[in-house]
């Protein structure tokens, strides 16, 4: 079983937090099921973004509650913030029932189960 969202988005900010990153909800999303984009922001004009990895791409044997991949595969991290934005702005029109945390961190530490992809 799945956990909620709205729990996974809250144990998420909770660790950043523990890590002393400042990490905040900007878009708030279904609270079942919806998808998380996580956007961290490099404080230098670029940022990394990952969302959701594709069931193609998770390990079965390393199995865990979310996974993601970066979300901009076609241009390498960090990607200049316009680019972000407009890939979320994309994705928004696509699902508007998707979670959107954005996290300030210089050196692009994430925190997540990154699937290389």
């Amino acid at each position: 079983m799945r956990l909620k969202t709205a729990l996974w988005v809250a144990a998420y900010l909770r660790r950043c937090q523990v890590e002393g990153v400042s990490a905040v909800v900007r878009r708030r999303g279904a609270e079942e099921a919806g998808a998380v984009f996580v956007r961290i922001c490099r404080l230098d004009g670029t940022s990394d973004l990952f969302g959701p990895a594709p069931q193609s791409e998770v390990d079965e044997e390393r199995r865990t509650d979310r996974a993601f991949s970066a979300s901009l595969a076609v241009q390498p991290q960090p990607a200049a913030d316009a680019a972000v934005e407009a890939y979320l702005a994309r994705e928004m029109r696509f699902d508007p029932d998707i979670w959107i945390v954005e996290v300030e961190e210089r050196t692009g530490r994430n925190f997540l189960d990154v699937v290389a992809g």
